[in-house]
């Protein structure tokens, strides 16, 4: 479910934004607005971000090989770690670029003075729907969790991306408003750049949070502490384990999770009685975390230490 609300919620996303940059590129032509230059770059910017977490996702479902035994589904993570980067450079640095050039010039917009405010208003209510999209997806699978939470914890990055896009282009729409009218006002074009700075400073502040975020998805993380408590549920649930000696657990991607665990077996068990409980133990592994796709059990006896003499 995660991935096909992810999906729906980056080509709303794309959509969205690839006619907010024609439309803002158009305004920027008329008016010269550094603000509007910005946002152009931050709509062109996230829309190639789209496009790349469709690759990721598209990338992800191919069948693994000898080379890649476990599979390819970390691509999301590594395309998700390829759009902060996009956004930070391309998005946020330039920006901030252009709010220096702008005080450096600080002219005012004298002509088609109408156009950025219709289109700025009209990009708001494009990325306002984008945005409920991606909320409206990631209630779907984010339960009772805080959205900080969901952003931090997600093993899918795609929605928690958009989320943070989004917002930020939100936000970066009502900057670049305040420096257009402020601009159109006063006739100081100091205000467009105070404006296209704000913009460049918040898709820095987003893109750094992203590449936190990713980073450790690209890592590793185990389990969440709910679906660890069911794996060890389900493992304890037969007659047959007498306890978990140790246990660990990877995300091989957003939707495949790696089991290996070592477990305590009874000393009089035979070889055929032990494969038996064993293929029993993985099936309710299985039957509790679904995205439990690959698990390596290991069996032993337990010893307890002995203390020290």
């Amino acid at each position: 479910m995660s991935a096909e609300g992810g999906t729906r919620a980056i080509v709303a996303a794309l959509s969205a934004n690839l006619g907010i940059a024609v439309t803002k590129f158009v305004a920027w032509l008329l008016t010269s607005s550094s603000s509007m230059l910005a946002e152009s770059i931050h709509s062109v910017a996230d829309s190639g971000n789209q496009a790349l977490l469709l690759i990721g996702g598209k990338r992800a479902q191919r069948e693994a090989t000898p080379q890649h035994p476990f599979g390819y589904g970390r691509e999301r993570y590594i395309y998700a770690f390829i759009v902060s980067i996009v956004l930070f450079s391309v998005g946020g640095l330039f920006a901030l670029y252009e709010a220096y050039h702008k005080v450096q010039h600080r002219e005012g917009i004298h002509s088609w003075q109408w156009v950025p405010v219709v289109v700025l208003a009209v990009a708001i209510g494009l990325e306002s729907y984008s945005f409920h999209t991606a909320i409206k997806e990631s209630n779907r699978v984010r339960g009772e969790t805080s959205w900080a939470g969901f952003v931090r914890r997600a093993k899918a990055p795609e929605l928690p991306v958009v989320l943070l896009e989004d917002l930020g282009a939100l936000v970066g729409l009502v900057l670049a408003m305040f420096g257009v009218v402020l601009t159109l006002i006063t006739g100081d074009g100091l205000w467009d750049a105070i404006g296209t700075a704000g913009i460049g400073l918040l898709l820095v502040t987003i893109a750094v949070i992203l590449a936190i975020e990713t980073k450790s998805l690209l890592l590793g993380e185990a389990a969440g502490p709910e679906e660890v408590a069911r794996i060890e549920q389900a493992i304890l649930a037969g007659g047959d384990v007498e306890r978990i000696i140790h246990m660990k657990t990877l995300h091989l991607g957003p939707e495949e999770l790696l089991v290996a665990v070592k477990i305590a077996v009874p000393r009089a068990e035979r070889a055929d009685e032990l494969a038996r409980h064993i293929d029993e133990t993985e099936a309710r592994i299985r039957e509790a975390v679904p995205i439990a796709r690959v698990i390596y059990i290991e069996p032993d006896i337990f010893r307890s230490t002995a203390p020290a003499s």
